[in-house]
């Protein structure tokens, strides 16, 4: 499961800023220098600063024009980006503790950048040093600082950030929120002396620590400051703070559920407040389904709800899609913040993983997580990225210059093939279909009655039957109404069934109705091998109900060859939520078909399967 690793204990936390970076940043200061220029003073370019008033084309486009990604030219990893605009006109951004180079194999400590035009990049210097950091964060235990947030309020500039080892307690993995002040953005910051927001205990033992990271600042209408923070192990929360902004007071509110969000981040626009939030595990290399969400409200403290009213504190948790992978070279198109030009258009700063070159280093240690720009549309009242396109790889329109908006348009299904489909009305099942494994289930009552079986199609382990047929050549739509009774909030890890496209036990993506601890999710999953293992990841479509509608839309890219298949769902039949896109390789020889496993317990009801042709 993508965010199976939600398990009840913290892995990993003196590594990258997200959940489960597979390989920790251990090398200590002082190792290889950095290839980023030196520090530069906040009124002096830094080496490679475009002059000022400079036009974008720097970064890899033509004159007008920017390429993503816009870390590039001093970072190849540069993840959780914050940003505001400086009171000198300059444009600050902050990423998370990471080596910011390929080889450098020294942790950079909130590194620092900044533009002229929010496209050409430069680096300025790091938050803090070895030396630096807060004397309340644990260095012998390995902490580091993540996810930062920065602000300006009143006559100061104001860094949030997660400090993920700390004296607070002695034990491990008491991560907390800290906060530190500046005259300028580039620094020198200095850490106000205590968390902000204290580390939480969870329900276990020592060591058993909510994952309280990710804070985000925001100031209501009335002026009240508020920070919102958490993650998948707790959920995520707002609170108020003191007029000092260095101290979290009152009661907390759960404004996302558990084991579903982290990396909240707040915006009001239009009379409402929206609540972005990314979902998914953030560091699955090549497969790293990670994906931003919004809900909104007309209270800065929720409740929050998506497109269709679902509350996102849910355990059939809503969630509108604002960016989620597309198929083009970027996964992980998550941990977001929001910058306005100076012309009024909306961008969303996000890291992203480019999938052929998914680490910094060695497979599956740090993923490399450069910073990404693009614009940030509102569609009928809601976010979404380039117009549904999401992510960019290619030229586009630099911030500050006008020109049309694109909505990108979504798949329609052709007419239903009746050769390729079954509306499981006999006693058997319709020629074509064939059994890896075992047979299972029944046709009864006018469907296909499957138990999810204790079984599994996960990594090492391929025990689980599936049903499948030829998939045809060009472009299809696979669909079926699954009624798989999970129930709401208890855990029953990892019962789950839908739709599969599969090219082998390690090579195939799934689109599931799953129950994932208290949550409820349809997962859209891609498992292939990569660098002598086999990688796994997951991102998330629309929130299910007990009787769920699955698609799978297939195309071909003619660029490559690559099978292209994009998830939707639907609760009713009539609106569907388009989700994101996992490829196979052009040589793969697809089967399409279903699937019923993850645990014993639930029985999954299979009204049809259905093929469109297109």
């Amino acid at each position: 499961m993508g965010i199976r690793v939600v398990q009840r204990v913290i892995v990993a936390l003196a590594g990258s800023a997200c959940l489960l970076a597979a390989a920790p940043a251990t090398a200590a200061p002082g190792g290889p220098a950095s290839r980023a220029p030196a520090p530069a003073p906040p009124s002096v370019p830094a080496p490679g600063d475009p002059a000022p008033g400079a036009p974008a084309g720097a970064a890899g486009g033509r004159p007008g024009t920017y390429t993503n990604p816009v870390s590039r030219a001093f970072a190849d990893t540069y993840a959780d980006p914050a940003i505001i605009r400086g009171e000198d006109g300059w444009w600050y951004a902050v990423g998370t503790s990471d080596p910011l180079r390929e080889g450098e194999g020294r942790r950079h400590y909130l590194p620092i950048s900044r533009s002229r035009n929010l496209t050409d990049w430069s680096y300025v210097g790091d938050a803090f040093t070895a030396e630096t950091l807060p004397g309340w964060a644990d260095t012998a235990a390995g902490a580091s600082l993540w996810a930062p947030d920065i602000r300006r309020v009143g006559g100061e500039y104001r860094l949030y950030y997660v400090v993920t080892q700390t004296t607070v307690t002695p034990e491990q993995n008491d991560n907390a929120i800290g906060m530190a002040t500046a005259p300028t953005p580039a620094g020198p910051w200095t850490d106000s002396g205590a968390p902000v927001v204290d580390p939480r205990r969870g329900g276990g033992g020592p060591g058993d620590f909510k994952w309280t990271f990710d804070p985000s600042h925001a100031v209501d209408t009335d002026g009240t400051e508020y920070l919102v923070y958490g993650s998948y192990y707790g959920g995520i929360f707002i609170t108020r703070l003191d007029p000092t902004g260095r101290r979290a007071v009152g009661e907390p509110t759960m404004i996302a559920i558990d084991n579903k969000f982290e990396g909240g981040y707040l915006l009001r626009r239009g009379g409402h407040w929206y609540l972005f939030a990314s979902s998914a595990d953030c560091c699955a290399g090549p497969t790293t389904g990670y994906s931003v969400y919004a809900g909104r409200s007309r209270s800065i403290t929720g409740p929050y709800t998506d497109r269709e009213g679902v509350p996102l504190v849910a355990s059939r948790a809503g969630g509108t899609i604002v960016i989620a992978p597309n198929g083009n070279r970027w996964v992980g198109t998550g941990h977001n913040a929001v910058v306005t030009d100076p012309a009024g258009q909306d961008w969303l700063v996000y890291h992203a993983i480019d999938r052929a070159d998914p680490y910094l280093d060695e497979p599956y240690g740090i993923n490399e997580r450069p910073m990404l720009i693009d614009r940030l549309d509102w569609i009928g009242g809601w976010p979404t990225v380039r117009g549904g396109a999401w992510a960019s790889e290619d030229p586009q329109r630099a911030p500050g210059r006008a020109g049309p908006v694109k909505i990108a348009p979504t798949p329609r299904p052709g007419p239903v093939d009746p050769r390729d489909s079954d509306e499981f009305d006999g006693t058997q099942l319709r020629p074509g279909w064939s059994w890896v494994r075992a047979p299972q289930g029944e046709l009864t009552g006018g469907a296909l009655r499957w138990p999810t079986q204790d079984a599994e199609l996960n990594r090492e382990t391929n025990t689980a039957s599936v049903l499948l047929r030829e998939a045809p050549e060009g472009d299809w739509t696979a669909e079926t109404r699954l009624r798989i009774d999970l129930g709401t909030d208890t855990v029953r890890n990892y019962q789950q069934a839908g739709l599969i496209a599969y090219a082998g036990d390690d090579l195939y993506t799934k689109l599931v109705h799953v129950a994932i601890w208290n949550t409820r999710q349809t997962e859209f999953g891609k498992e292939m091998p990569y660098a002598g293992r086999i990688a796994y990841g997951g991102t998330i479509v629309g929130p299910p109900a007990e009787e769920t509608r699955l698609r799978l839309v297939h195309r071909v890219d003619p660029r490559n060859g690559e099978h292209e298949l994009r998830a939707a769902t639907s609760r009713d039949g009539r609106t569907w939520v388009f989700g994101g896109v996992w490829t196979l390789p052009a040589e793969a020889d697809l089967r399409v078909g279903l699937i019923s496993l993850g645990g014993a317990g639930a029985t999954a009801e299979f009204d049809y399967f259905r093929l469109h042709r297109r």
